[in-house]
């Protein structure tokens, strides 16, 4: 039985993430859960799952959810998830939180020795360095949920990283990939959100339509593997079957395959070293038909050069990258910002900014604090817009 700990329980990967422990009631059981303001569903959860422990964003919420969970400790805010994630009945920390309030719980959880589950790309995006010495030093895993580092992770398994030629990471292209250039700047919020393949939450959804999740995901494979930037490429793949590839020395190439279907990595990750049975997942391939690939193209999508820049560079650039995508993505869907102005500003940010490397965890915050302000000035004075 493994006991596990959900920091984001109440979001997309988070409700997945309950459906596959509810799926195998023998082989996982949560111990504790965590959500932002969504009272409602977090109490739900707890009730069915039982966990020892959960947490709310929101303290004013403390107490209402305490009367609807009477032998469950309820604590709150950035404690509460340093509590989640250091329980001491805890086996892995599955962190699906949106942003960067993840970075800190994470290191926490490595730290009293908890394996863990990223479904947060900012951790490794931002602190890639720091997370992988510490799980180094305290010799646990980190394994990914993302379904693209979960397909490198299983056909890397037990290989050593001097046989990679490439890591190939496949993108669906987004709702925009047959849609010309000439008619970005006319991209409407709501078209945006129209993932041709996935159901995901608001933020990662415009992050695939830019392709910025794509290029968060470059970064994040560089750390999770230990494999120097330039030997990480992007494919288009718009039936999203084949997860991810990787290439060896000798040219063969191994991928992972199935039919999209988030439960599958996250159930891979929080059952590993082995596999359970599972009928949720079912692909088959005469019905697929064909599957198709081709070049991303870097004049629509320049978010892919941006964050191989980042990852290149390396130091504070990488958090700065991801800290004004997100100002930027937030603008674009307060209509204050143009599809294409989302990456005008990263790009604009990312040039101001003087990159410390190696930076400590102190600088990395203050290098996305900054980010942050100097991208919010920008969107203030209307700069960047097309």
């Amino acid at each position: 039985m493994k006991n596990v700990v959900l920091l984001g329980s109440t979001g997309s990967i988070g409700t997945s993430t309950a459906k596959v422990v509810g799926d195998l009631p023998e082989d996982i059981r949560f111990v504790g859960l965590a959500a932002g303001d969504n009272d409602a569903l977090l109490a739900e959860q707890a009730r069915q799952f039982k966990p020892e422990l959960v947490s709310i964003g929101s303290p004013e919420k403390v107490e209402g959810l305490r009367s609807k969970l009477d032998d469950i400790r309820v604590v709150c805010g950035e404690d509460g998830l340093i509590q989640l994630a250091t329980l001491p009945s805890a086996d892995i920390v599955l962190i699906a939180i949106v942003g960067t309030a993840g970075l800190q719980p994470a290191l926490a959880a490595i730290r009293a020795g908890k394996d863990i589950a990223l479904a947060s790309k900012e951790i490794l995006v931002m602190a890639g360095e720091i997370v992988m010495a510490e799980a180094r030093k305290h010799g646990v895993n980190v394994l990914p949920v993302d379904s693209e580092h979960s397909a490198i992770f299983q056909c890397l398994e037990g290989r050593p990283t001097e046989s990679v030629r490439r890591l190939i990471l496949t993108a669906s292209g987004g709702p925009f990939r047959q849609t010309s250039f000439e008619r970005f700047s006319c991209i409407t919020v709501e078209q945006a959100l129209k993932h041709p393949s996935w159901v995901m939450g608001r933020k990662i959804t415009i992050d695939s339509a830019t392709m910025f999740n794509k290029g968060l995901e470059m970064i994040e494979a560089r750390w999770l593997f230990d494999i120097p930037m330039p030997q990480v490429d992007v494919i288009v793949h718009p039936q999203s079957v084949v997860h991810s590839m990787v290439e060896f020395v000798d040219g063969a190439i191994l991928s992972q395959l199935s039919t999209p279907d988030m439960c599958l990595p996250i159930q891979y990750a929080l059952t590993y070293p082995g596999r359970a049975a599972s009928d949720r997942v079912q692909t088959d391939f005469a019905a697929l038909g064909r599957l198709e690939f081709e070049a991303p193209d870097l004049v629509k999508f320049p978010a892919l050069n941006q964050a191989r820049r980042a990852g290149e560079i390396g130091g504070t650039l990488p958090a700065v990258l991801n800290a004004a995508n997100e100002i930027a993505v937030d603008a674009f869907c307060e209509k204050q910002k143009s599809f294409v102005g989302i990456a005008e500003l990263v790009a604009e940010v990312m040039d101001r900014h003087q990159v410390i490397e190696h930076p400590t965890l102190e600088e990395i915050l203050e290098a996305d604090n900054w980010a942050r302000e100097t991208a919010r000035d920008m969107v203030g004075l209307g700069q960047a817009i097309a």
